[in-house]
């Protein structure tokens, strides 16, 4: 079924394919380097602002009105969607291509889905409040194995380098585990000049860092996780009009387009979807 789909035009396509700037500037690419000022009298080392960004739109898309996103990715040429509500959950994946569905799955009650990455020729998605992964085949989402943990699950995302899953659950911290068992293996707390930053929501692994939006604001922070510092902080705010939000439920997708320094943005209920790059505010 085609109706409400993400569609990708020619142009974007193009844009896609032919972008050959490598992720940089903005952060977007490698690890961002940390860094630290001192007091010169105390001779105390305070942690250095964050680099203060806005999203710049470059293309508007349409986007499922009735999708309550949760999760959102681009992975071999696939774009992978999940969203919330027991009972109305799901995930599915769609060819960035031609904007064909190539798959979608339900997640039956009493489970409300949540954050999804892909890790290879598999996708793990989790749950709100049952402490239930449920790991897929990207192809065709059939469900393969379920594993259980602790806490709540929000967002996901996968750092191929450091071969390892984070996942976000709502507060400070961001959990490591294991790609292939989904065991816990590490942690980070998240700070911003030298503060814990929570609600932490729906992530992004690019490179060695982590793109995570703040439940119920229109930020985003980039996201140092080798020390959990917050190396910048990005202004998503009047992406949708005043009609158009007043409809429409919090930012809540974040989604790299590979080989170039663009990401989508789009929200809980939100009927468009943005191309964007993160500039200098």
């Amino acid at each position: 079924m085609r109706s409400g789909l993400f569609m990708i035009g020619p142009r974007l396509l193009v844009s896609m394919l032919l972008a050959g700037v490598a992720l940089a500037g903005c952060g977007a690419s490698g690890e961002p380097t940390t860094s630290t000022k001192t007091d010169g009298e105390a001779g105390i080392v305070a942690p250095q602002p964050p680099e203060r960004l806005r999203a710049q739109v470059l293309e508007t898309l349409p986007h499922d009105p009735n999708a309550f996103t949760q999760g959102y990715e681009i992975a071999h040429g696939v774009l992978y969607e999940s969203t919330g509500r027991v009972g109305m959950s799901w995930v599915r994946a769609v060819d960035t291509t031609s904007g064909k569905e190539l798959a979608r799955m339900a997640l039956p009650p009493p489970f409300f889905g949540e954050g999804i990455t892909v890790v290879e020729d598999s996708l793990w998605q989790v749950t709100w409040e049952s402490g239930v992964a449920i790991r897929r085949d990207a192809d065709t989402l059939a469900e393969q194995k379920r594993v259980e943990y602790s806490g709540e699950g929000w967002g996901l995302c996968y750092q191929a380098e450091q071969e390892r899953v984070v996942m976000s659950d709502g507060s400070d911290t961001l959990t490591f585990r294991d790609p292939e068992t989904f065991e816990e293996i590490g942690s980070v707390q998240v700070r911003s000049g030298g503060k814990e930053v929570d609600q932490l929501n729906e992530l992004e692994c690019v490179n060695g860092t982590v793109y995570a939006n703040v439940w119920q604001t229109d930020t985003i922070l980039r996201i140092n996780v080798g020390d959990g510092t917050v190396t910048g902080k990005i202004d998503a705010s009047g992406l949708l009009t005043p009609p158009e939000q007043a409809k429409a439920d919090v930012l809540n997708g974040i989604a790299a387009i590979p080989g170039s320094e663009y990401f989508f943005l789009t929200g809980k209920l939100w009927p468009k979807t943005f191309r964007v790059r993160f500039v200098p505010q």
